[in-house]
């Protein structure tokens, strides 16, 4: 099937009703016919068999398979969050005395957990350069557990090259794990890339529409059932049937909604690049764009985020932020209206001026997460608004 397909069929349950959209399971628990048939399912249930909903759900299987087929993977684990998904992937397989390599460049709650919360369990983390090969390279040991880094970096922008991190890691037996969120499943080609796991916030492009928190952890049927599984579901980080249920509508028309945001990210960037109240127009889909070779060749796209940093700071992106009439002021992305957000005052302002500065996140910068409006209506919104900057 192709991508479309899957995305409509992947992973459907019917029950004896034969229903047309999926069902919502919403329980808790699952009865048994028999004490023996309990204690059978606790020893090791079935396919299509449930014991609690914090360790799986008819609606939730349904979400996990879908998104595995796309995506490629041989299982998957449906989150609470995309943060619960980050964390998740980590902590499953990591305990004192571990290695991780990360990109510097993160959204600011996964960089609180490699910061704050995984050294406070005698995890040492080192930072490096996601975009420089040779920082991986060099800071890659022996004891290294795992790499894990944001494909396409927020709010900047920046590319890692997967298939590069991926085989040096490989060559020590590392474990790469990759946040995709800004990439999405729609143009990943993460797994054949090289990666290991692959985390999504579900809140994002895979609802698309801003309705609930969700997230899902990608990978081998070992890594999931074995590691995530356990830690997940004794920890609580589910996910609620009713949340699955949406997110499988979501999935119906992600290919649609993403081609259509991408294709009017690119129409912005173009219109913007070159401006005079424009300091620089962050979009790998420009051909300007200092990783425009590796856009190609990893995502064959730009993606649907574009970052403008206007040149007047914060003066200035306030007064931009404060003439848009048509895209809206929030901190959430991937949605079907489109979103700004300054990220110096907002998404990461618990950094600090130094560690913004080293990502070259300035008081100028705001991040637009292009929806499906009209093109032209976004265009020309986003140039009035400039002009009143």
């Amino acid at each position: 099937m192709k991508t479309r397909t899957k995305l409509v069929h992947g992973g459907t349950k019917r029950s004896q009703y034969g229903e047309l959209s999926e069902a919502i399971f919403l329980t808790q628990g699952f009865a048994y016919d028999s004490p023996e048939s309990a204690e059978a399912r606790f020893i090791e249930a079935g396919e299509d068999e449930y014991i609690y909903a914090r360790y799986g759900n008819p609606t939730v299987r349904m979400f996990e398979e879908r998104i595995a087929m796309l995506e490629g993977t041989e299982d998957g684990f449906a989150t609470a969050s995309g943060m619960a998904a980050v964390n998740g992937a980590l902590v499953s397989m990591l305990q004192a005395g571990d290695h991780v390599v990360s990109a510097r460049a993160l959204f600011g709650s996964c960089l609180y957990i490699l910061e704050n919360i995984l050294p406070r369990f005698g995890v040492e983390v080192t930072f490096v350069d996601g975009t420089d090969l040779a920082q991986w390279d060099a800071a890659i040991r022996p004891d290294t557990k795992a790499v894990f880094f944001e494909s396409m970096a927020n709010p900047t922008l920046d590319l890692v090259d997967i298939e590069g991190v991926a085989r040096l890691a490989h060559a020590n037996g590392v474990t790469v794990i990759v946040d995709n969120v800004f990439s999405t499943p729609v143009y990943s080609r993460a797994l054949e890339q090289g990666a290991d796991v692959v985390v999504y916030s579900a809140t994002k492009h895979i609802d698309g529409q801003g309705r609930v928190l969700g997230g899902v952890i990608l990978g081998t049927k070992d890594f999931i059932r074995k590691t995530v599984e356990p830690y997940m579901k004794h920890t609580g980080g589910s996910m609620s049937p009713f949340t699955a249920w949406v997110l499988l509508k979501g999935l119906e028309t992600i290919d649609l909604r993403v081609r259509a945001q991408t294709a009017s990210a690119q129409a912005i960037a173009e219109a913007v690049e070159g401006h005079a109240k424009v300091a620089r127009v962050l979009y790998p889909g420009l051909k300007s764009h200092a990783q425009y070779a590796l856009m190609q060749r990893q995502l064959g796209v730009g993606g649907t985020m574009v970052s403008i940093d206007l040149a007047g700071g914060k003066a200035a992106a306030f007064a931009f932020l404060n003439a848009l009439e048509v895209v809206l002021i929030s901190n959430n992305l991937g949605d079907a209206k489109s979103i700004a957000t300054h990220p110096t005052t907002t998404t990461h302002q618990r950094l600090s001026d130094e560690q913004r500065a080293s990502l070259g996140i300035t008081d100028g910068l705001v991040r637009l997460s292009v929806g499906i409006e009209d093109p032209d209506d976004l265009v020309a919104d986003i140039l009035q608004a400039l002009a009143a900057s």
